[in-house]
């Protein structure tokens, strides 16, 4: 499982940064955002996806956490 960093870019657009792979590309969804949580499949920009056990809020970013690819 690869550590991953979100944080915000210059424009405002949430970012995902896999270190390992020298990759940075912009978060198009995640599959839970509310309230009540934050996280799950996590879909960027390039078709990939990754997939972020669920926190209880949304994160104070930038934060790094660890990840597992989830396909595409």
């Amino acid at each position: 499982m690869p550590s991953v960093m979100l944080r915000k870019n210059e424009n405002g657009q949430l970012t995902l940064y896999v270190a390992k792979r020298d990759q940075e590309d912009v978060v198009v969804s995640v599959e839970i955002d509310g309230a009540d949580g934050w996280g799950g499949t996590i879909e960027l920009a390039d078709g990939s996806s990754y997939y972020i056990d669920p926190l209880d809020a949304q994160p104070k970013l930038p934060i790094t956490l660890r990840a597992k690819r989830a396909g595409g």
